[in-house]
C-alpha cells in the first residue's frame, strides 16, 4: 500500500550555498515473497534471502518501464522546468548506448585511467571471524580516487561532453563522489561544481581539499540537517537555472528517470566483473553477495548482475545509527515507509506528518533519507534482503578490517563487513560471501582516531564476535 500523499523535497534557502530559481503512470506492484525481520535495537537482523518464486519476476524487471519505474518506485516527479532536461539526457543514454565508439571510449577509460578490473580478495584472516565463511572483497577501494563512485563519473563525464555541455554540477556526502565528479572534469576539460552539506565539509575535509586541488568549486550547505539530503535540494535548484549549460552528475541510483537505471548500467561492470572472478577463484557463484545501502549505487552495481542467479542471496546494510527505535539512524528500507524525495518515488524516512526526517550517521556516505527506486522494488518482492548496522559495529568492522587484513576500509563499506560476517555465522563454514568494499578510508582516518579514542581503546584488539545485547541471528 503507497502512501496517501509523497513527500516531495525541493525547496529550503542556503546561506550558504549559493540561491538558484528553481507523472507518474501506474504500474503494478511486484507481490511480496519474502520480508526481512526489522532488527531490534542495536541488533543487525539477517533473514536468509529464501525467494525463488521472485527471481524470473527480478529477472524481467531489471529494466524499468518507459517511465522510468520499478514496480510501483521510480518515476519523475520534478519541476516543469527539467523534463525538458530529462527527456534530453534519456535519449542522449539511449544514444550512447549503442554507440560502439562511446563504449569503446568508456572501457579504455576504466582499464587505464579507473584501473579496472579491480580485485577480489580472499581475506583469509577476516574469515577466521566469519564462522569459518569464505569472505572475498571485492575491491573498489582500489579505483582511481578511492571508490566505486568513479565508475558512474566517467560514464556521466563522457556523456555531458557528447551533450555540448561545458559545466557539470554534483552533490556529495562522504566527498567520494565530489572528488570523482572534479577527477573526470578535470580530465575532460569540464567546469565543475559540487555541493556539500556543511557537516559533511567538516567530517570530510580531505576531500574538500582533494576536490579543491583539482579545480572544483565546493559549496558548503547551511540548510536543513546540513548533510547528503540538503546538497542534493542545492544541486537541483542550480540545475533548474542553468539546465541549458550543465548537465547534473547524481551519484547515487535516486533521483527522477533515467537517473537510476543509467547511474546502475555505469555501475554494474562491478557485478560483472565479480562473476568471472568467483568463478575462477572459487569455481562456483557466492552464496550471498554484501553491501552497504545509502542511496544504493555501490549495492545496485553488484546485485545487478545476479538478480536472476536463485543460488545467490543479496544482503544490503544500512546505517541503524545510533540503534533504529533510538530514531537516530538512515535505515531507510529498514525503516522507512513509501514517498517521494528527490524526484522519485521510493521508500524514505518520515515523520507523522509526512516531512523527511533528519538521519543520523557517523558516515556520511549512509546519512541520506531515502534510496534508489530499484533496492525499494528488491525489498518488495523479497529478492534482496535489507538490514541496519549501528555505528559501533561498523566501527568494530572498520578496526577488525584494518588489523587482520591490512586494509583500512571506508566506514560505509565497514556497514557491509560488519554485516557479511554475521552472515558468515549463519550460513556456516561453506559459505562463499562476497563483500563490496566500496572505498577505503583514507577520508575517515580522523572520525575513527576520534571515535576509538573517545572509547578509551584505540589500541584494544578488535572483536566482532559477539554481537551487542540482545542479538539474535
Amino acid at each position: 500500500m503507497l502512501a496517501p500523499e509523497p513527500t516531495r523535497s525541493w525547496s529550503g534557502r542556503g546561506s550558504c550555498a549559493r540561491t538558484v530559481h528553481g507523472r507518474q503512470s501506474p504500474n503494478s506492484s511486484p507481490q511480496a515473497h519474502t520480508r526481512p525481520r526489522h532488527a531490534r535495537p542495536g541488533e543487525t537482523s539477517i533473514s536468509v534471502s529464501t525467494a525463488p518464486d521472485a527471481l524470473s519476476a527480478a529477472a524481467a524487471v531489471t529494466q524499468p518501464d518507459s517511465s522510468g519505474h520499478f514496480g510501483p518506485y521510480g518515476g519523475r516527479f520534478v519541476p516543469e522546468a527539467l523534463m525538458a532536461a530529462l527527456d534530453e539526457l534519456e535519449q542522449a543514454y539511449a544514444e550512447a548506448r549503442s554507440d560502439a565508439a562511446f563504449g569503446a571510449e568508456l572501457a579504455g577509460l576504466h582499464h587505464t585511467y579507473t584501473g579496472r578490473p579491480s580485485p577480489l580478495t580472499d581475506a583469509t584472516r577476516l574469515s577466521e571471524h566469519a564462522g569459518g565463511a569464505r569472505i572475498l572483497l571485492k575491491r573498489e577501494d582500489l579505483n582511481h580516487t578511492g571508490s566505486h563512485k568513479i565508475n558512474n563519473v566517467l560514464g556521466q563525464a563522457l556523456l555531458t561532453r557528447r551533450m555540448g555541455k561545458p559545466r557539470v554540477i554534483a552533490e556529495t556526502g562522504a566527498g567520494q563522489h565530489g572528488v570523482a565528479t572534479a577527477t573526470a572534469a578535470a580530465l575532460l576539460g569540464l567546469e565543475c561544481c559540487v555541493y556539500m552539506g556543511e557537516e559533511d565539509t567538516v567530517r570530510q575535509a580531505l576531500n574538500v581539499a582533494r576536490m579543491r586541488l583539482l579545480g572544483a568549486e565546493v559549496v558548503p550547505v547551511c540548510t536543513g540537517s546540513r548533510t547528503l539530503k540538503d546538497a542534493i535540494n542545492e544541486a537541483m535548484r542550480d540545475w533548474v537555472s542553468t539546465v541549458d549549460t550543465t548537465h547534473y552528475l547524481l551519484g547515487t541510483v535516486a533521483g527522477p528517470h533515467p537517473f537510476p537505471v543509467m547511474v546502475r548500467d555505469f555501475h554494474a561492470i562491478i557485478g560483472q566483473e565479480t562473476r568471472g572472478q568467483v568463478m575462477e577463484l572459487t569455481g562456483r557463484l557466492p552464496d550471498a553477495i554484501a553491501a552497504c545501502v545509502g542511496g544504493g549505487s555501490n549495492a545496485i552495481g553488484i546485485f545487478h548482475e545476479f538478480i536472476g542467479d536463485e543460488s545467490v542471496g543479496l544482503y544490503g546494510f544500512e546505517a541503524a545509527g545510533d540503534g533504529v527505535s533510538s530514531g537516530r539512524h538512515a535505515a531507510t528500507l529498514v525503516a522507512g515507509s513509501p514517498g517521494v524525495l528527490h524526484g522519485a518515488r521510493s521508500y524514505l524516512l518520515q515523520d507523522a506528518d509526512g516531512q523527511t526526517a533528519v538521519t543520523h550517521s557517523i558516515s556520511a556516505g549512509l546519512d541520506y533519507p531515502g534510496v534508489g527506486p530499484e533496492h525499494a522494488w528488491l525489498k518488495d518482492s523479497g529478492r534482496a534482503v535489507y538490514a541496519g548496522v549501528t555505528d559501533a559495529e561498523a566501527m568494530e568492522a572498520f578496526r577488525l578490517l584494518c588489523r587482520t587484513e591490512g586494509i583500512i576500509p571506508a566506514i560505509e563499506s565497514a556497514h557491509a563487513v560488519y554485516g557479511a560476517m554475521q552472515l558468515g555465522r549463519r550460513l556456516g563454514p561453506d559459505a562463499v560471501i562476497v563483500v563490496n568494499l566500496s572505498g577505503r578510508g583514507d577520508k575517515d582516518v580522523d572520525t575513527a582516531a576520534r571515535w576509538f579514542a573517545v572509547l578509551g581503546d584505540l589500541d584494544a584488539p578488535a572483536d566482532v564476535t559477539a554481537g551487542p545485547p540482545g542479538e539474535q541471528m
